[in-house]
């Protein structure tokens, strides 16, 4: 299907410019079809106090946006048989301590939610991610070791493969296997073998607290109506479970170089790539490894990414029927999902 041009593009953009007048969205959109540029636009304040504007190379927090990084080097170094995707997570991880944590736990497992380990941010029971740096200072989470003291010691909440959980304790210790088995730091692993080729080179793993140049500070509304960094709320430094930091054209140069099999070999991307587990709020909803699988039809509607932490909303999405690409980065606690729904409805794709 190949979208009509000129028109159609003029209308879509038109839609994104409204809705960020309506919402007072603050980030950047960007909606391609294969190379073309069907719509982009960037808005609101990168930086409140130096009033400094969002630009559409502007980076970005992705949250759990990045689970999909974290998916894609497990998958290399199963490429590569330094791992299985079947092998026991705690024959790999024997160095650290889970006394509670079955052994029968594997890799697919933690990829695709179904582990049963407990979350160091359980959102069946939690609603304040601010709340977990009252005992361990956030500006302490530089590595993926650093969060162990949150859920190692704590007991499993099911069998493992019996369903689908979202956890992203999970994702931390796919990080410490990555560690483990290439031998380097989580980030640098990524960056050199998952940026680096992409050519995504606005992209990296940054520290809240040395955030390089054209970086968007994350912000959270008060009830006083203050602009509140959200520095003292989510890890320092990201890693297994999320935090990378990305601009808008590195995401389409990331799905393009996954769906050109420049990442990994096609049987990987397309294991990667499959519907694993059903997600179970949405029928139409699945999960394959680090990416969230829309069924419609019989088919894939779309591969998409979402995360969200304070001052963090982002969604970023791939339709195959059409070729299309939407990315959605924004530097507030909400907005990224609302800009998906207006494009998806514009270009007929929900």
């Amino acid at each position: 299907m190949k979208l009509e041009q000129t028109e159609h593009q003029k209308e879509l953009q038109q839609t994104i410019d409204q809705e960020i007048l309506l919402s007072g969205f603050s980030g950047t959109v960007l909606v391609m079809q294969h190379d073309q540029t069907l719509a982009a636009a960037a808005c609101g304040q990168a930086n409140v106090a130096e009033e400094r504007i969002n630009q559409l190379n502007t980076r970005f927090g992705i949250a759990s946006g990045s689970k999909l990084f974290t998916a894609v080097a497990i998958c290399q170094l199963a490429e590569q048989r330094k791992l299985s995707f079947d092998g026991k997570v705690l024959e790999v991880l024997h160095e650290q301590k889970f006394p509670l944590f079955s052994p029968e736990i594997t890799v697919h497992q933690l990829l695709t939610h179904s582990s049963g380990i407990p979350d160091y941010f359980d959102e069946e029971v939690m609603d304040d991610f601010a709340a977990l740096w009252e005992d361990i200072p956030m500006y302490t989470l530089r590595r993926p070791g650093d969060f162990l003291p949150l859920f190692a010691s704590l007991p499993m909440k099911f069998t493992p493969g019996d369903r689908f959980h979202y956890n992203n304790a999970g994702y931390i210790m796919l990080g410490l296997i990555v560690e483990a088995v290439s031998g380097m730091n989580f980030t640098d692993y990524v960056e050199q073998h998952i940026f680096r080729p992409c050519g995504m080179k606005a992209s990296g793993y940054f520290a809240l607290d040395a955030l390089p140049a054209n970086t968007a500070l994350g912000y959270i509304d008060s009830e006083t109506g203050e602009n509140i960094s959200n520095i003292y709320s989510i890890p320092v430094v990201g890693g297994g479970d999320g935090g990378a930091f990305v601009t808008a054209a590195d995401m389409q140069k990331l799905w393009t170089c996954l769906l050109g099999h420049k990442l990994l070999q096609p049987e990987t991307t397309a294991l990667l790539l499959t519907p694993h587990i059903h997600e179970d709020e949405d029928e139409d909803t699945y999960y394959g490894y680090g990416v969230w699988i829309t069924i419609r039809n019989g088919g894939v509607l779309k591969y998409h990414l979402m995360g969200s932490d304070p001052g963090v909303s982002f969604r970023s999405a791939v339709y195959p029927a059409s070729g299309v690409t939407f990315t959605a980065l924004c530097n507030r606690s909400r907005g990224a999902y609302r800009m998906m729904q207006v494009a998806e409805k514009n270009l007929l794709l929900d």
